[in-house]
């Protein structure tokens, strides 16, 4: 059985000082980016966000519109005459038998 204390503390000490230096000195040895590429994915990131955000707006223009249509027929609704007692239960007959279909 091998002791506890070989290798000793200043060889694992010295052994992973050695290692850091090896990645340390790989880290060194990397090439810098291309300015190129590096401009490039740039380019590419603000044009994604560019589309990101028409595309958010065209959704929230959408959205408006819509609030818009639904409000104006909101109000159409209540400037017309209301229902007579006939045309309330003509459409909620009407209710009825679409929900009786759909089961």
């Amino acid at each position: 059985m091998k002791s506890f204390k070989d290798p000793s503390f200043q060889d694992r000490v010295a052994s992973a000082t050695a290692a850091k230096q090896k990645a340390l000195e790989q880290l060194r040895a990397k090439p810098a980016p291309d300015p190129k590429v590096v401009a490039e994915r740039k380019e590419a990131s603000e044009r994604r966000e560019a589309a990101k955000a028409e595309k958010l707006a065209a959704k929230d223009a959408a959205a408006l519109a819509q609030k818009e249509a639904a409000a104006a027929d909101l109000a159409a609704q209540a400037a017309s005459a209301p229902l007579s007692e006939a045309e309330l239960k003509a459409k909620r007959d009407a209710r009825y038998a679409a929900r009786k279909k759909r089961k």
